[in-house]
C-alpha cells in the first residue's frame, strides 16, 4: 500500500508554502521528513491525509485519487498522530486508544468486545498495558505519544503519519520511541514522521526527505542524503559528521558560522 503526494502546491493568502512537493510512503518503511520551521512539513502531512486541500497537485492511495476514498475508508488506511494533543477531559489511556475504533464503529455505536480486544492488543504491542486505567492527563510526554500511537494501531491503519512524535521528549524516551517506530516498520507498517533533529534518522530510517523552498530537495537513504552540505543548506549551520571506524555517520556536530536557514545557496 502506497500513499503518494505529487507536485503539491499550497499557500496561506499571499505566502507560498509548498511549491511542487512530492513524497511517497509505502508499507514497511520508516521515512523521516526534515525541514526548518515554517517549511511546510505539517501542511504536507495534512494534505497527504486529506485534511487540507492543495491548490494544485494530487494525492493518491495505490494510484487511486484520494478524493475517491470516503473518510471512513481513508481512516482504515492511514492514521494521523499529531505533535501536540491536549485532552479536554481526564480520559483514561484505554479510552483515548479506544477512539481509534470510531471509524469502524461510528459515534453512535458502543464499542464491542472485538473493539476492546483490538485496543488491548495495541496497548500491549507498545508495552503500555499497565497504563490502561491511568488518566491520560497524568502520564508523561513519552507515554502520551505511545498512547496516541496505540490509538492509531487500534484504528487498524497500515500507514502512520506522525508530526514530530519525538518533540519534547527526553533523550531516553526519544530512543525508546524511535525503536518502537523502527519495530512497527519492520512489521509492515508504513511510518512517516517529521523531525528537526538530523541525528535521529541516521540510525533507524530507511529514507530521509528534505523539504526546502517548498519542494522535496532530496529523498533517499540517510547515508546519502544526510551530509554536512545538506544540513547547512537545510538549517543554515555548518556541521561536521562524526563517523565510526568503518565510516558510518553517527552524529552531527555544529561548527562556527550561521546563515539564513532553509534557503538554497
Amino acid at each position: 500500500m502506497t500513499l503518494a503526494a505529487r507536485d503539491i502546491h499550497f499557500g496561506y493568502r499571499s505566502r507560498p508554502v509548498l511549491a511542487g512537493a512530492s513524497l511517497t510512503l509505502a508499507a514497511g518503511e520508516l521515512v523521516c521528513l526534515l525541514g526548518c520551521n515554517g517549511a511546510g512539513k505539517s501542511t504536507l502531512l495534512k494534505i497527504m491525509l486529506g485534511l487540507t486541500r492543495p491548490a494544485r497537485g494530487e494525492v493518491t492511495v495505490d494510484g487511486a485519487p484520494l478524493a475517491g476514498w470516503s473518510r471512513r475508508e481513508l481512516a482504515q488506511i492511514a492514521a494521523y498522530v499529531p505533535q501536540v494533543h491536549v485532552a479536554p477531559f481526564p480520559y483514561t489511556v484505554r479510552q483515548v486508544a479506544l477512539m481509534g475504533r470510531l471509524p469502524a464503529t461510528g459515534i453512535l455505536k458502543a464499542p464491542g468486545a472485538a473493539d476492546l480486544a483490538r485496543v488491548q492488543r495495541a496497548l500491549e504491542h507498545l508495552g503500555i498495558p499497565h497504563l490502561a486505567e491511568r488518566p491520560y492527563t497524568e502520564i508523561s510526554g513519552g507515554e502520551r505519544q505511545l498512547t496516541l500511537i496505540a490509538r492509531a494501531l487500534a484504528q487498524e491503519a497500515r500507514l502512520l503519519v506522525m508530526d514530530e512524535p519525538l518533540a519534547g521528549l527526553d533523550y531516553g524516551n526519544q530512543v525508546r520511541l524511535l525503536e518502537r517506530l523502527e519495530g512497527l516498520a519492520a512489521e509492515g507498517y508504513g511510518v512517516l514522521m517529521t523531525t528537526h533533529d538530523p541525528n535521529q534518522p541516521l540510525s533507524g530510517c530507511q529514507r530521509v526527505a528534505l523539504l526546502i523552498d517548498g519542494r522535496i530537495a532530496v529523498d533517499g537513504a540517510p547515508g546519502e542524503v544526510l551530509t554536512p552540505t545538506a544540513i547547512e543548506r537545510l538549517y543554515g549551520v555548518r556541521v561536521d559528521l562524526l563517523r565510526t571506524a568503518d565510516g558510518r555517520g553517527i552524529a552531527f556536530r555544529p561548527m562556527d558560522g550561521v546563515r539564513h536557514a532553509g534557503r538554497s545557496p
